[in-house]
């Protein structure tokens, strides 16, 4: 395979990475490098090339104007000449972006072979992979890195500017082959605010801790760095590192800072924002930050307990880490919204705890790498609270500290690499003609398929011994996150997934999902999700769940008082919905057509199976439906109390054994009764 991946923005080159050189070059040319280095490594790709813009200024040096930049025999950076060598800032480089276009179509006509895939970083470049496409037919993968919509959210000015870049996204979005996020966030809310955006084509895919095979470093060099700003060096450090754009909420921090006395008089505050060579350097929004920072210093009169270097290096970033751990401080990320944040695996990789804006990725990022919690930015005094309690527990420093120390090696570069191949593979292969199955099995997921390593094995020995038997899955998991709980599992990838608590159901044509717009059509009469939500806020007892669990038709909240579910029912009751309380404290709503039960029904018309040949199982109160309508019905024996009434049904197995054992064992108990 061989690989193209389109960078426009910032200042690329192979590491040392100058980070913060100007406004644009951000973490997305550590993920860029990052993923290309990680896939040159793999055996199914011969060739991968970065291609970027040349730019020849003299303040950025030469490195930018090498029209080839070799970093290993498989991997190289080539800059393409467009006429301009001028750096362009985002907004500026959409003048220049056909010419750039034809020299990489120019490019790849000379090339003894074509790419099998372009990648394209940012909505910019996607418009470029599409005219390639159009003229090659080479696919395209697309990954956003940071979405306009969110950004309008956390914008007072230049509404204009954001509409044209949102309209560029959707189309991004709607031309992509498939598109790759970095986190449930990015993939099942912000992408799905597009028009033209289709889960089925968007997959999660969290990308490496920092850029392979970076080194951890001394603190000693990030003591010299920061010494002749800080009057007291033994404090703990609270270190932040972004680019000096406003919406990373870098003056909101300095300020938060100075405000709480607690803070300031413990901590020393290091704001790493980007390089500069005077307050009046860089484009104007760089310009703009830089002298906030240094004007809000001044007002508060912060000189001696505030460090903002104006230079350095990759290994300076990597002290940095160093010292504020070895200093048993913490990381922080104020920004008011944070698509991602690259930053924050690379603190857990160097085992530095983190409170992180609840804006965006962070939130997903931190669940997963435990090394922090999250808080929001526009309450600083809850903000400020959350690092001050960081920093006075210990025992919570110390377990978070080793819990990303940890947990970060699973974000691994060549873990991504792997699902980009797959994923891009998936783009071109051919259905294989299937036999038409006879019978059914649908299982819930957690708990169920989950929670044995052994049980997992032996089920996915049973449905290869199975040919007639299609697989598929019913739970309340969205379809982003039940298909990484499958991959996880290594388990066999279901012809069928029923997500979202019965409201969503996708097919697997090929190597490819497709949703059945059929059923969202059948299960829309009467719904409205927004009076549901009116009519259930204020109730006690009952919070909402977060907005990456509600779906276009799920809203979902937290309860766990009999009486505030009771409530719920009572006032959605004159509403064509169903109420579902699972797991203790997981209250959903859906479309009184929707359910498991229902989508099991219309799962089997459509495959033609009778329901007589239909098998569900599963294990808490989101799978009730489905199990008291199935005549083949299995409860694994972890079952919980919300399934206890169908015990004694003769529709009803109830396994001896827990999670997918019971399942097989069910199966089995199922086809002797058949036999006999």
């Amino acid at each position: 395979m061989f690989v193209i991946s389109i960078v426009l923005g910032g200042c690329l080159r192979g590491p040392p990475v100058e980070f913060g050189i100007n406004e644009d070059t951000g973490g997305h040319i550590t993920y860029a490098l990052g993923a290309a280095q990680a896939l040159s490594e793999c055996r199914d790709v011969t060739r991968v090339e970065i291609v970027t813009r040349l730019i020849d200024e003299p303040h950025l040096g030469p490195a930018y104007a090498a029209p080839l930049e070799t970093l290993s025999p498989k991997l190289a950076i080539r800059r393409l000449d467009t006429g301009n060598r001028s750096y362009l800032s985002k907004e500026a480089n959409a003048v220049d972006r056909p010419a750039f276009a034809n020299a990489l179509i120019a490019h790849i006509e000379r090339l003894d072979r074509r790419p099998d895939v372009i990648h394209a970083h940012f909505a910019d470049a996607a418009d470029v992979a599409e005219q390639v496409r159009q003229l090659f037919g080479i696919p395209f993968v697309y990954t956003a890195h940071s979405l306009g919509i969110d950004k309008l959210v956390c914008s007072d000015g230049q509404p204009s500017h954001l509409a044209a870049r949102i309209a560029e996204e959707d189309r991004a979005i709607a031309a992509a082959g498939a598109i790759i996020a970095s986190s449930r966030d990015e993939a099942e809310r912000q992408l799905m605010l597009y028009p033209s955006a289709c889960p089925t084509r968007i997959h999660c895919v969290p990308p490496g801790a920092g850029l392979p095979g970076a080194a951890i470093a001394s603190a000693d060099r990030a003591r010299h760095l920061v010494a002749p700003f800080l009057r007291e060096m033994e404090r703990p450090v609270i270190l932040a590192i972004a680019r000096p754009v406003e919406r990373k909420n870098l003056v909101g921090l300095i300020d938060l800072f100075a405000q709480h006395a607690d803070l300031r008089s413990r901590a020393n505050l290091v704001i790493v924002a980007g390089l500069r060579h005077a307050p009046d350097s860089g484009e104007p929004e760089q310009q703009r930050v830089i002298g906030s920072l240094l004007a809000s210093i001044d007002r508060h009169d912060l000189y001696g307990s505030v460090a903002l270097p104006k230079r350095h290096s990759q290994d300076d970033i990597a002290a940095l880490y160093a010292l504020a751990r070895q200093s048993r401080g913490v990381f922080v990320n104020p920004a008011l919204n944070e698509p991602y944040g690259l930053t924050l695996t690379e603190a857990a990789l160097h085992g530095l705890p983190v409170i992180a804006t609840c804006h965006g990725g962070p939130a997903d990022t931190v669940a997963r790498l435990k090394h922090g919690q999250v808080a929001d930015p526009r309450d600083p005094a809850r903000f400020a609270a959350a690092i001050r309690a960081l920093l006075d527990d210990p025992v919570e420093w110390d377990r978070a500290s080793a819990a990303g120390i940890a947990n970060a090696r699973d974000l691994d570069w060549h873990g991504y690499a792997r699902r980009f191949v797959e994923i891009v593979t998936n783009l071109t292969r051919v259905a294989p003609v299937i036999e038409a199955p006879s019978r059914l099995l649908l299982c819930d997921i957690d708990n169920t398929l989950t929670g044995c390593v052994a049980g997992a094995r032996g089920m996915a020995t049973f449905l290869v011994s199975e040919p007639g038997l299609a697989f598929g899955i019913a739970t309340g998991r969205s379809l982003q996150e039940a298909d990484r709980l499958l991959r996880d599992w290594q388990l066999p990838l279901p012809e069928v997934l029923i997500t979202s608590v019965g409201s969503e159901i996708y097919w697997r044509r090929g190597g490819r999902l497709v949703p059945d717009g059929d059923y969202a059509s059948h299960i829309d009469a009467g719904w409205d999700g927004d009076e549901i939500g009116r009519r259930v806020a204020g109730i006690p007892g009952v919070e909402p769940q977060p907005p990456v669990e509600q779906r276009r038709h799920k809203r979902s909240y937290f309860a766990s008082d009999p009486e505030a579910i009771a409530a719920v029912a009572d006032a959605v009751a004159s509403l064509p919905v169903r109420v579902i309380h699972s797991h203790e404290r997981l209250l959903d709503i859906v479309p009184e057509r929707a359910g498991k039960g229902n989508a099991m029904a219309w799962v089997a018309e459509a495959m033609g199976i009778g329901l007589e040949h239909v098998y569900a199982a599963g294990d808490s109160g989101n799978d009730l439906d489905m199990l008291a309508t199935c005549r083949n019905g299995i409860l694994v024996a972890n079952f919980s109390s919300e399934l206890a009434p169908l015990v004694g049904r003769p529709t009803i197995y109830v396994a001896s054994q827990s999670h997918a054992a019971g399942i097989v064992e069910g199966m089995r108990a199922f086809a002797q009764r058949l036999a006999a």
